[in-house]
């Protein structure tokens, strides 16, 4: 990437490497299953052009149920009302976003589901990176949870001590279902508004956005490779399903991706690519005191240090 480029354009550049270096990873350790690739436009306001996409899309694979990996570089107008909730004034304003978000949906239930996002955006005169990662186990094993937090603290001890503790913590309460008292899973990273107001050097936390996006595949796919040949039956199924309920709850109420995605008139397959293909809501399920299900939802209760 040239840097006589403007930071909007080497972070599309970017994104669109870190889709390219995930799906490989996803597709080598699944073995079975290829991604499929849909281009897509997006008219803005008014029917002008206003940029697009890459969706890729895996399913059915000997691992993974659903994996979709997106990238997007979008522009054009947004509404007042919107704009006003990102902190420009409540008129229409020019604006730009390219990202690369993910969602992986594994068939066994011993294996966690994992989300990631990483974006720049401009909106009028600011601009701002966003992003992070966090893993949604359905059997919590604590050295996942372990290898899956050291991987980010050792990107995160590369360039601040504070990165770590302030952006696990962020990582915590955004995750959270306000209306289940849990959070969605057992965290990660997660970050927003990074250069909008607090003078944060962009051109400094741009190199700290690339390692955390290549390095995805390292804090993830160990954990797939330990898991993906462990037993289960079909109460662990289940389980998996019910779980899987919260995730659409926190996706469609909460996340700002999916509501960003909305207000911005984007493409709807891509935006909701991140639901599972299966998932089950029971009235009011109960767990055995005692049971690793049980270890689960306690621990999403409170959540805990994991490094």
């Amino acid at each position: 990437m040239s840097t006589q480029q403007s930071l909007a354009e080497r972070s599309a550049e970017l994104f669109r490497s870190v889709q390219a270096h995930i799906c490989d990873g996803l597709e080598a350790i699944d073995g079975k299953a290829r991604f499929k690739s849909d281009e897509w436009n997006r008219a803005d306001l008014g029917g002008q052009k206003g940029g697009g996409g890459l969706t890729r899309i895996l399913a059915g694979g000997s691992v993974f149920e659903k994996a979709g990996v997106n990238f997007s570089q979008v522009q054009g107008t947004m509404a007042a009302d919107f704009a006003a909730k990102l902190g420009a004034p409540r008129e229409e304003v020019p604006f730009y976003a390219t990202g690369v978000s993910l969602v992986i949906h594994p068939f066994s239930p011993m294996i966690p589901t994992t989300h990631a996002n990483w974006r720049f955006l401009q909106l009028g005169e600011k601009q701002w990176f966003g992003g992070g990662a966090d893993m949604t186990p359905y059997y919590l094993e604590d050295e996942d949870a372990t290898h899956f937090h050291s991987t980010m603290k050792g990107i995160c001890d590369k360039y601040s001590p504070d990165y770590y503790p302030r952006f696990k913590k962020w990582c915590d309460e955004y995750f959270y279902l306000p209306h289940r008292q849990e959070t969605r899973g057992i965290g990660g990273l997660f970050f927003d508004y990074v250069g909008r107001d607090d003078g944060a050097d962009l051109e400094a936390f741009f190199p700290f956005v690339r390692d955390l996006g290549l390095a995805f595949t390292e804090q993830y796919l160990p954990i797939v490779a330990r898991r993906k040949d462990t037993p289960f039956g079909e109460e662990q199924k289940k389980f998996q399903l019910l779980r899987r309920g919260r995730y659409v709850e926190f996706n469609l109420l909460y996340d700002r991706g999916t509501h960003f995605g909305l207000q911005t008139n984007g493409r709807i397959e891509s935006i909701l690519m991140s639901l599972p293909a299966v998932v089950h809501w029971d009235y009011c399920p109960e767990v055995l005191p005692g049971s690793r299900e049980e270890y689960l939802i306690k621990t999403l209760q409170k959540p805990r240090e994991w490094v």
